[in-house]
């Protein structure tokens, strides 16, 4: 499996990865440290306790993580929560609508997760 397999398989943005970390070796390198990355169970955890400062800040570095790595739907979800917690933000979504989005994302997480053991396992 190559590194462009691996992001078709995961729904990531290939393209987007390359140009933001300008090398393959720089991608492979970050992708590959996803699954050990502490931020997706915070945010979890955050979700569950509906601490405001925790989803904010966890979703905020999640963003910041996913954007560079061109895993954009994940990237597009924790923008949403890290906005609806941005201290001085208005609250618009319920909490269930927020826990219903970050299960969203560890679902990407784990089927990421799952994709990248596999492409670690092909290339021996």
């Amino acid at each position: 499996m190559t590194l462009e397999a691996l992001y078709q398989n995961i729904g990531g943005d290939y393209a987007r990865a390359i140009k933001v970390l300008r090398v393959e070796k720089l991608v492979d390198k970050h992708i590959r440290k996803l699954p050990g990355n502490q931020i997706f169970s915070a945010l979890e955890q955050a979700g569950t306790d509906m601490n405001a400062t925790a989803l904010f800040e966890n979703a905020h570095a999640m963003k910041g993580i996913t954007a560079n790595l061109g895993l954009t739907t994940i990237c597009d979800l924790s923008t949403s929560i890290a906005e609806e917690f941005r201290p001085g933000n208005p609250r618009t979504m319920s909490d269930s609508e927020v826990q219903h989005m970050i299960q969203e994302i560890m679902e990407l997480f784990h089927h990421a997760t799952e994709e990248i053991k596999q492409y670690e396992n092909a290339q021996g």
